[in-house]
């Protein structure tokens, strides 16, 4: 049966697509199939259509199925787990440390790494975070020992309410199965099997430059942890599968409790916008970008070391977009182009882009030289210091080895925080101010989870408040409900409300027990 658009139909499952086909999304809006759509589908494979943007994803009946069966996995685990003790999950954690500790299995997994990381670099990818490198292995180690050393939060009473003859508890209990997915860091193993500590079961996909990584972490740590401890199997499972099919068809499962994203914005965001019209709530950790503003009572001193200390390295936290009030721009711009220059020596060179209305104001030097950048690509000769539109002051900058930012000078603080919460993902922010009553306006106006009076790279699960994080959240999509932007496996809970009842003879309407009959 084929229907007007063209689609085969039988017992009312999709069968093909045709060209031109419409596709309606978001109550009012058509999308229509391109060609190459149209020829891939095939019996059996499903489209999903992103509501928010009218994207239309092919989701191949293998990827489906590679989905489904982790998935499920999992959610049979889970069905296990309140029956498994604590005990026996702070011997996983033990287990897979130990696991990683053994030099036999790291060779293992660090062969299947390096051709993970030889594969990027002939595909042009980034390897920045890819390479599993010794430090990387000893941050793992020391994750999974943070939760193994975890106070179980399983089974804590939040509250209890007393009445004559009964009390009320309200209990942290698990959420559920937990669907991740994240590019390509193996690190993230030790932060994805947190949600183990409260008693979640977890399903996770990686990007496909490190699944050759994954699946040795796997088959080498993960899969003898569980084993060794007692836990089911699949209460950490790998979704094996390169395509990134698998990952759209993971969130779109309504079995999953809580979907969790890491990665580029736009992706991010899309995975996110296929989990909610699952049903399921998100928790997404893609764009970041730190911004930092100086206002008029600004330190020098403390406004320089701040700037170099937020720009290391290139993660969610880096200093991103820097603003100067123009009453102190004389004085402070060339104390914050210092501090970029300083950082580039540390890393290797350094890029900065400049609101269009504020190019003339820099040195000479900084508008007409020219440098090389270090990008994904390899090595590239650019402009030192380009002009850029305000409405690009909240892109953040995926730089290599290259610390790239952004300056705009602006009348004051208010402006700075105006432009902020107009254009910025809405994550971290700094006021270097002197000024007490300056940085309670900035925190009270400012739209941001996470907000400080120095440099940007403590917003850090980790760092901050000693627990390996999940992820750390922006307010892009408004904020979040009932938690901190530092999302952590003891987080990752629902409450349960549980009576003991002394009194048998409660009645709401007051009336005493009848007698037995006989």
């Amino acid at each position: 049966m084929v229907d007007d658009g063209g689609a085969s139909r039988s017992g009312g499952r999709l069968e093909a697509l045709a060209p031109g086909q419409a596709i309606p999304f978001g109550g009012d809006r058509v999308a229509h199939v391109s060609p190459e759509l149209a020829a891939a589908f095939r019996a059996g494979d499903r489209l999903v259509v992103v509501q928010d943007t009218g994207d239309l994803l092919h989701i191949p009946a293998r990827e489906q199925a590679a989905a489904a069966g982790a998935v499920g996995r999992a959610t049979a685990a889970f069905a296990r787990m309140g029956e498994v003790p604590d005990d026996a999950i702070t011997a996983f954690f033990e287990a897979f440390a130990a696991r990683l500790e053994d030099e036999g299995v790291w060779t293992r997994i660090a062969a299947a790494n390096a051709a993970d990381v030889e594969g990027a670099r002939a595909r042009g990818r980034s390897t920045t975070r890819l390479a599993a490198t010794d430090a990387m292995r000893r941050d793992m180690v020391a994750g999974l020992r943070a939760w193994r050393d975890a106070a179980p939060p399983r089974g804590r009473v939040l509250e209890r309410v007393d009445h004559a003859g009964w009390s009320v508890e309200q209990v942290m209990a698990p959420l559920g199965v937990v669907g991740f997915v994240f590019e390509g860091r193996p690190n993230v193993f030790a932060d994805a099997t947190g949600v183990i500590r409260a008693g979640n079961t977890v399903v996770f996909r990686i990007g496909s430059d490190a699944l050759g990584t994954a699946r040795a972490i796997v088959a080498e740590a993960l899969d003898a942890a569980l084993a060794e401890s007692g836990l089911p199997q699949g209460a950490a499972t790998l979704v094996d599968s390169a395509a990134h099919a698998a990952g759209w068809a993971m969130f779109a499962d309504s079995r999953l409790s809580l979907a969790v994203a890491r990665g580029s914005g736009p992706a991010v965001a899309q995975l996110g916008a296929i989990a909610r019209q699952a049903g399921t709530p998100v928790s997404l950790h893609g764009t970041g970008g730190a911004w930092m503003v100086a206002d008029e009572t600004a330190d020098a001193e403390r406004f320089y070391a701040a700037a170099y200390h937020s720009l290391d390295r290139k993660v969610c936290n880096t200093l991103n977009t820097c603003c100067i009030v123009a009453s102190r721009a004389d004085e402070l711009i060339p104390v914050f182009l210092d501090a970029l220059e300083k950082a580039g020596q540390r890393r290797r060179g350094c890029k900065l882009h400049v609101a269009e209305a504020d190019f003339d104001r820099l040195p000479e030097r900084w508008r007409t030289a020219r440098g090389v950048v270090v990008r994904a690509e390899g090595p590239v000769e650019e402009a030192l210091a380009e002009p850029i539109a305000d409405d690009r002051l909240g892109e953040e900058w995926e730089w290599e080895e290259t610390p790239e930012v952004s300056l705009k000078i602006v009348a004051d603080a208010a402006e700075a925080v105006a432009l902020f919460n107009r254009y910025s993902p809405r994550f971290a922010a700094a006021l270097i101010a002197e000024d007490p009553a300056a940085h309670d306006r900035f925190y009270a106006t400012i739209d941001a989870p996470f907000v400080g009076d120095g440099f940007t790279r403590w917003v850090d699960g980790q760092y901050a408040l000693n627990k390996p994080e999940l992820g750390l959240s922006n307010w892009e999509n408004g904020r979040l409900f009932a938690r901190g932007g530092v999302l952590a496996g003891d987080g990752v809970f629902t409450v349960r409300a549980r009576v003991r009842q002394a009194d048998l003879d409660l009645d709401r309407g007051g009336a005493p027990t009848p007698p037995r009959a006989g």
